[in-house]
């Protein structure tokens, strides 16, 4: 098994290794690995090609290690008519595949100075694939919500000791009732075409589109609807920013390529790189090749669905030799704008700052 170390600016340690046998197919794609169990890796933003990202080179975000598949999923709480379900049972029923970009909260928190605490992901913790499944709504109507009830806790098969919640826990997250009954919310048993792999959740896992990913819960085991709002601890007191639990992506745009401190010919160039948001209201992106004193647009793709992020391209013109500083943000129909300075928070959540790439043109 190949591999390469690097430090990043603040002397952390990463590895460039294979994708581990035991949880992907395809061995010869390669992830940047933060760690091994629970499994945390990242794939850089140049090594995308295209849209849709294939599954060996998905992002993975574990809290735990990875469990043995629940075999069935239980619908229970404030219904009707408790469920016992297998993914048969929801391979019956009507199925929608959706293109979603899934993005962890954490994604650029190896950039904040002063640190933050977490895993210290770069760019890479985000990636776009087409998942297939059944309707959240579908399987809660068979059920049948009580009227009380307020919110849906999607609690995974994964668990493990805390010691910031002082205890062994579950991966547990809730949707207030009028998200988990949004027509795009998926029970999810595929992904791009092929069985739902081990590592993305298998044999189910929740997709709530346009969150970042702590919502789409993998190897789901239950629904519980309940009567009063959840206040588990990754509900509470992880993915929140004050008091208030993470939801929408902000927006964002990267730049792919070229690389930070690449060395290119004093001539004209493509810069290339992806953009996306969680509301599907990406306007446009802006690209400065002056360190951000002027901007002007890039070209932006069509979108291949709402809920997926898009490709864009400018052209630089670098006019003397030395050290050019390009940057790219996005900006959406409501006139959000990504921000030039750092997103700080406590635990460093949705820091969707301009990341600046450093060229030296010779």
């Amino acid at each position: 098994m190949r591999s390469a170390r690097f430090t990043t600016r603040r002397g952390i340690v990463r590895i460039l290794v294979r994708q581990m046998p035991e949880t992907g197919r395809v061995a010869a794609e390669e992830l940047v690995y933060l760690s091994r169990e629970p499994l945390n890796a990242e794939t850089p933003l140049e090594r995308q090609v295209g849209v849709v990202t294939p599954a060996s080179r998905h992002y993975v975000r574990d809290h735990f290690a990875i469990p043995r598949a629940p075999e069935r999923l239980a619908i229970d709480g404030a219904v009707r008519t408790p469920l016992l379900l297998d993914v048969d049972d929801l391979r019956s029923l009507p199925r929608r595949s959706l293109v979603v970009t899934l993005e962890c909260a954490g994604n650029g928190r190896a950039f904040l100075d002063p640190p933050a605490p977490g895993e210290q992901w770069r760019t890479g913790a985000v990636s776009t694939a087409e998942w297939t499944g059944a309707s959240l709504r579908t399987v809660l109507g068979m059920a049948g919500p009580l009227a009380s009830a307020v919110e849906v806790v999607c609690v995974g098969a994964d668990s493990g000791a805390s010691a910031d919640a002082g205890a062994r826990i579950a991966y547990e997250r809730s949707l207030p009732l009028a998200d988990a009954t949004r027509d795009d919310v998926l029970l999810a048993y595929a992904m791009n075409g092929d069985e739902l792999p081990r590592e993305h959740g298998a044999p189910l896992r929740l997709l709530v589109p346009g969150w970042y990913g702590m919502a789409s819960v993998k190897w789901l085991a239950r629904l519980r609807l309940v009567e009063r709002r959840f206040e588990g601890f990754f509900q509470a007191r992880r993915y929140v920013v004050g008091e208030r639990p993470l939801r929408e992506i902000a927006p964002r745009a990267l730049i792919a390529w070229p690389r930070d401190d690449d060395r290119l010919p004093a001539r004209p160039f493509v810069v290339r790189g992806y953009a996306w948001d969680g509301r599907g209201s990406l306007a446009r992106v802006d690209v400065s090749a002056d360190g951000g004193r002027s901007w002007r647009d890039a070209t932006l793709d069509d979108a291949l669905s709402p809920y997926a992020w898009r490709q864009w391209h400018a052209s630089v013109a670098p006019g003397t030799s030395g050290q050019l500083v390009v940057m790219a943000r996005a900006v959406t129909t409501d006139g959000d704008e990504q921000p030039l300075a750092e997103v700080r928070n406590e635990l460093g959540y949705a820091n969707n700052a301009v990341r600046p790439v450093r060229l030296e043109i010779a």
